[in-house]
């Protein structure tokens, strides 16, 4: 089916075309989302026309199922056999209609039509009479009810909150009703600007005292108690204080992860999975940069974004190693502490592994249509290899932190049962005794963190301590 090439160069300067060869792109999932907004934002120029396109690619991403549901009332024939070009216009057209006020009718319409005709010699022929009409009958014709919940609730809660069909019948039937509900809300929702203050540059009431001083409005996280919060979106690199350091931007639940593993100043710790280095920076503010903090990721080009967040933030003890996790014993070998069969061992390991990032989705709508049910079983494989591979590298008596940003039992609970059953000289330690007070309801009956359902604004997170006793 053609209409997945590139936007025709007539109409590139306009904000839209630049949203429709943005979602473009993350529809054919080969490259980040975060890469190509940065990419193809940084070339515009005016301030409101980067805001516009920011808010369009995330807001159809986040609301997909839901005008796609409102789409298919209007079209005579199913969305997805239009060519991918016109299915995007039309999302992008149908956003503007349903849920931005400020925009006339008339403009999102015009637009859409105009980009419809200028892609005519690409796709073959001309859609824009089909844009046009189904864009105003969307306007002129009324709606259709939504899915009665008693009767077809995974269809209502899909269609309400923008969530894939999959998944909404996956949390009711794990969940029940109202707490699949509660996920739905809170992966559909627009996430605030979450900063962890840097503490070796100064306090969370400095940081408070610096926005309030530049008309910043802003506010203390109500449970980490490094985290600051805005209280309306900016762009991040304007901010006072960014440059010189001041702070990393992370969800208040991830900055409840490193303390959990309790690093000790002069230590040698292992963080697997490291880049972008949120976790290993957090853990060497901790340490008050003293020891040695090796972060591994299989990917060099995600480690520069680690040396650049150290060079920001001022630390010196994070060394950054290419390798798989997977495979200890071919990490070079000065980073070896002392060796065991070929391994080096550390004092703590943390291992943020690879996941499905459902408990991110509001970050990362795009991963929506790349996730299906078998994702959860081919990164339960993953983590327990990483895990297993990993858990000779520490000492006798050291602690091992398992964590991810996922909502599912296969990547949480089962992958720490499974090793705890498979390796027995391992002991599960609660977290409850080294996350602030007001963390502790997140704690669960096995003595993990988890944030899932959480009503406060949060990631959903999880977290598990693991002592090596034999």
């Amino acid at each position: 089916m053609p209409g997945t090439g590139k936007v025709p160069s007539s109409t590139k300067c306009s904000p839209r075309s630049v949203v429709l060869s943005i979602l473009l792109v993350s529809q054919r999932g080969d490259r980040a989302l975060d890469e190509v907004m940065d990419q193809r934002v940084r070339s515009v120029s005016d301030p409101r026309d980067r805001s516009l396109i920011m808010e369009l690619v995330y807001g159809v991403l986040r609301r997909q199922e839901t005008l796609d549901w409102r789409l298919s009332a209007v079209l005579t024939k199913p969305l997805h056999r239009l060519p991918a070009m016109i299915q995007v216009l039309l999302r992008i057209g149908a956003y503007q209609l349903l849920f931005l006020d400020r925009i006339p009718a008339s403009a999102a319409v015009h637009e859409a039509v105009e980009l419809a005709k200028a892609s005519t010699q690409q796709l073959g022929r001309d859609w824009s009479a089909l844009v046009n009409a189904v864009l105003r009958n969307l306007i002129r014709l009324p709606v259709s009810n939504l899915p009665d919940p008693a009767i077809h609730p995974a269809e209502y809660l899909s269609v309400s909150y923008g969530i894939p069909l999959w998944l909404c019948q996956r949390w009711l039937a794990r969940l029940g009703y109202a707490q699949a509900e509660s996920a739905c809300q809170a992966a559909g929702a627009i996430p605030s600007l979450t900063f962890r203050v840097n503490r070796m540059r100064l306090t969370r009431e400095g940081l408070l005292e610096q926005f309030a001083k530049a008309g910043v409005s802003a506010h203390s996280t109500a449970i980490s108690p490094v985290g600051v919060k805005l209280d309306k979106g900016q762009d991040v690199s304007s901010l006072p204080g960014f440059e010189t350091g001041g702070y990393y931007v992370e969800d208040e639940a991830a900055q409840l992860i490193p303390p959990i593993l309790d690093p000790q100043s002069g230590e040698s710790i292992l963080d697997v999975c490291a880049a972008p280095g949120g976790k290993a920076t957090h853990l060497a503010e901790l340490m008050g940069d003293r020891g040695t903090i090796v972060a591994v990721d299989l990917k060099a080009s995600r480690l520069e974004l680690l040396r650049d967040n150290c060079r920001r933030l001022g630390l010196n003890s994070i060394v950054p190693i290419v390798g798989d996790a997977r495979r200890p014993s071919d990490w070079p070998k000065e980073i070896t502490m002392s060796r065991d069969a070929g391994l080096p061992l550390f004092d703590r390991i943390l291992v943020d592994a690879p996941c499905s990032g459902l408990g991110v989705l509001r970050r990362h709508p795009e991963s929506k249509g790349r996730r299906e049910e078998a994702t959860f079983a081919r990164h339960q494989t993953l983590q327990s290899q990483i895990l297993e591979s990993v858990a000779p590298c520490l000492r006798l008596g050291g602690v091992l932190v398992y964590s991810t940003c996922s909502t599912e039992t296969e990547e949480t609970e089962e992958v720490i049962n499974r090793f705890c059953k498979a390796y027995p000289g391992w002991m599960r330690e609660s977290v409850a005794s080294w996350l602030p007070p007001a963390a502790r309801p997140f704690v669960t009956e096995q003595g993990a963190l988890s944030t899932m359902c959480n009503c406060v604004g949060m990631d959903g997170f999880y977290a598990v301590r693991l002592r090596k006793m034999s």
